[in-house]
């Protein structure tokens, strides 16, 4: 076994990534207040080649210093917008025909390894550090996807939860696809 150096890891050209097919999944970040944790995310949306990531609330946009020192790059590979209301965001996700998918613990949680094809196109809710997302935006919400926990705390890290979670996302898809999308 031997480490790949950057110039021999497969990826997209930046200037074919406007051709490129992305997953049917998108990202809706709700006032989020840590810089680092948005860029985090951006640079795991373009991992996972997400459709679109949705900053809203108090969360930074994707061009803020402290955005584009976590995200590295990511915030000119991942399309991207910033609004204050996420309520709007999520009425028009749900209108063009997205599951709205909350990264949240609740009394009714969601294999997201066990999505059905009709849950796709799919839009992930993450939320505040602390209060998790927002209870207005939850009643929206179609199903909560959570991770389970086994140790003493009951939360991961936003940025963290949202990678897990989008991996099992996008690797249901591809399962679900698997001629969607390939390397």
């Amino acid at each position: 076994m031997k480490q790949l150096d950057s110039r021999h890891i497969p990826r997209v050209a930046p200037e074919d990534l406007a051709q490129v097919q992305r997953h049917p999944v998108c990202l809706v970040v709700e006032n989020v207040r840590s810089a680092f944790n948005v860029g985090s995310m951006l640079r795991s949306a373009d991992a996972l080649r997400l459709d679109h990531v949705y900053l809203t609330g108090f969360s930074p946009p994707g061009d803020h210093r402290g955005v584009n020192k976590a995200a590295l790059g990511a915030q000119d590979a991942v399309p991207w917008s910033h609004t204050r209301d996420t309520i709007d965001v999520l009425g028009s996700l749900k209108q063009r025909g997205y599951t709205l998918a909350a990264v949240e613990i609740t009394d009714s949680p969601t294999d997201a390894r066990r999505l059905p094809r009709a849950d796709f196109p799919l839009a992930l809710v993450v939320g505040n550090e602390v209060s998790g997302v927002d209870p207005k935006s939850l009643e929206l919400c179609d199903l909560a996807l959570e991770l389970p926990q086994f140790g003493m705390k009951h939360s991961l890290n936003v940025a963290v939860a949202m990678g897990v979670v989008g991996y099992d996302v996008v690797r249901r898809w591809l399962e679900l696809e698997p001629q969607s999308t390939a390397r």
